[in-house]
Parts: C-alpha cells; structure tokens; sequence
C-alpha cells in the first residue's frame, strides 16, 4: 500500500467566534458618534458550505499579529475580512460580490489579471494590492472596500447608488491575492474599524458591544473557521496546485487506474488535533486508514491517502472519509467530518 501527504500553509484562520447579537437593528453610538451602517455579507453563498471566513482585521500596530479574539487569525498589516469560495473552478463559474450596505460608488479599479501573486511577485502588482475593486460612501463618514474582484466583472460605475445586496462584481483573484476570495475593509471618518467590533468596546478581546454586522451575518459567522472544505477522489497523486484548480473530483473511475487516492482540504487544523483518512470498498472493508496527531497549527491543510492498483479495482461505490478530532476545555471534543463517495465500473 503506497500513502502521502502534502502540507500547505498559507494565511487563514482558525477559531470558534462567539458574537453577541445586535438586536436586529443597525449599531446606534455614544453621543456625538455617527451611526453606522448595518453590514449584510458581501458575498452571495452560504457560509461554511460554499464560502468560507479565512482571515480577520489585524489590530497589531507592530510587526506582531492579533485578531479582535486575541488570537493570530490574520497577516501582518491586514486591513479587512477575507471570505474565501471553494477554488478557481468556482471563480470561473461565478460567485457574485454585493455591496454590504447601501450607498453611493466612489471608485472602481478593473482589467487587472487574476492570479496567485505567490507565484507572480508582488512587485506585478505593486500600489495596486486591492486588484480589481469597487469602493463605497455609506454616508456619516463610513465607508468600504470591496477587492481581489474577478478581471472585467464589475457592473458598477462611480457616482451610482447602490442598494445593500445589489451587485458589484464576481469574486476573483487580483491583486495581492493567493486565492479566490473577497476583501472586505470598512472605515470610519478614513481609520479601519473591523465589523466584528465596531467603535466600542470594553474588554481587549472578543467581539464589541455593537459589532457592525447585522443580526443574520452574526449568526452565520458564528460557526468558528475551521473546516475540512473539500475532499474527493483522485486515480493519481494529487497536485496542490491542479486540485485548487478544480481537478480530482470525479465521479467515476476506471477499474483500470492506476491508483485509488483520498483528499482532504482543511482550514485551520491546530496543534493537538488527531486527523483520520479512510476509503472504504464496496464490500465494507477498510482499504486504507490513517491517523496523524498534528504537531503543529497550520493555516491550510492536505492531506491523501491511497493504494496503487495491482489487479483491476472490484466495480462499485467506494467511501472516503475524513473526521478531525479536537479536544476542547473539560475534555470535550469537537469533530469536523466530511465524506465523498466515487464508482469504480
């Protein structure tokens, strides 16, 4: 039996967000502070199924890195909320960019190529790290960026009204991007200000006491942002860069193939955390099993397991599973899980 393993780190977030609620109704400040706008999510798809939180505001000033949970959920100098879709098939398909809250185009920035700026360079994109963008006026001083927008999507022009929800673009890759998703930064009279806290707030960490999103954006939130996001099938060894492409996820195999491999593809696994692959035949027994205790804290994560064909596979449906097991305060353990099934005939 032939197994691997691949590991990718890159910048994404892992934590379960506990967010008070709102009340429904847009955040009202202290005497002599505007009142804000209410932010719906900036991206249409369902958060934690086709979309994903990965990274949040860093409020370090140094060259250090914290989130509003005390944690390093973010990069150095990060100046929005990143929502990420599943990988560039997904982009090429067409995830929508809506405007959080209604207001007034400012600037838009489009033309500029999608891409990972990793294997780009940065100077390719240098003075212009948002990519393709549409900038807001919400009035009172507020504002928000919208960046990484996919090359010639925007149906946005400067000085247009917009209404919360209505569209500004399809979700790219542009700019200092490594990976489709959307940036959202809010300001207030020109400083950041991230939505999870708003512009008040008690304790050091955690959430404020009127964050700027909106009752239902809370709770969707709310899920924590670790995830096995993506798994599936493969006849061959699986390459990072052709599987954040959108390959290996047939649904049927050849009774010929050379291999029979099992991915997964995670966000956030923390150090401690005990991570199982199986494949499972059609008759019910284990192929292949393999649990790895993981060392480390890592942003993103794959992982596959397999066997090499040495007579041709039995026809039928074959099982992959993959269930993460963390350990929580109390003993209590928090299980992430994902299955996919593929038919051999």
């Amino acid at each position: 039996m032939g197994i691997a393993r691949f590991l990718i780190v890159g910048f994404l977030a892992a934590t379960a967000i506990s967010l008070p609620s709102n009340g429904g109704v847009a955040p009202a400040w202290a005497a002599g502070e505007s009142q804000s706008p209410a932010l719906g999510l900036p991206i249409a798809c369902r958060l934690g199924e086709t979309c994903w939180l990965v990274n949040l505001v860093d409020l370090d000033a140094g060259p250090g890195v914290r989130d509003f949970t005390c944690g390093a959920h973010s990069y150095n100098g990060h100046t929005g909320v990143d929502i990420a879709i599943r990988d560039y098939s997904k982009m090429d398909d067409g995830v929508a960019v809506v405007a959080a809250a209604a207001g007034t185009v400012t600037r838009v920035r489009d033309g500029m190529l999608d891409g990972d700026v990793s294997k780009t360079g940065h100077g390719a994109v240098s003075g212009r790290g948002c990519g393709n963008a549409v900038f807001m006026d919400h009035g009172n001083g507020w504002h928000t960026n919208y960046c990484h927008l996919r090359r010639n999507s925007l149906v946005v022009r400067p000085g247009q009204r917009i209404a919360q929800g209505d569209k500004l673009g399809l979700v790219g890759s542009s700019g200092l991007a490594e990976f489709p998703h959307i940036h959202m930064g809010v300001r207030f009279n020109r400083k950041v200000v991230d939505p999870f806290i708003g512009l008040d707030r008690k304790a050091d960490c955690g959430p404020g006491l009127r964050p700027l999103w909106d009752d239902r954006t809370l709770a969707g939130f709310g899920g924590g942002m670790t995830a096995l996001y993506d798994a599936g099938f493969s006849p061959v060894k699986v390459n990072a860069d052709a599987l954040r492409r959108g390959f290996y996820r047939d649904a049927v195999l050849s009774a010929k193939s050379d291999g029979l491999i099992f991915w997964v593809d995670a966000f956030w696994v923390h150090d401690g955390d005990k991570l199982t692959l199986k494949i499972t035949a059609p008759d019910g027994r284990v192929m292949a099993s393999e649990t790895d205790a993981l060392k480390k804290t890592q942003a993103r994560y794959m992982k596959f397991i397999g066997k090499r064909r040495t007579v041709d596979w039995k026809h039928g449906l074959y099982r992959g599973e993959a269930e993460l097991i963390r350990q929580g305060a109390g003993g209590q353990a928090k299980v992430f899980k994902i299955e996919r099934q593929v038919e051999i005939k």
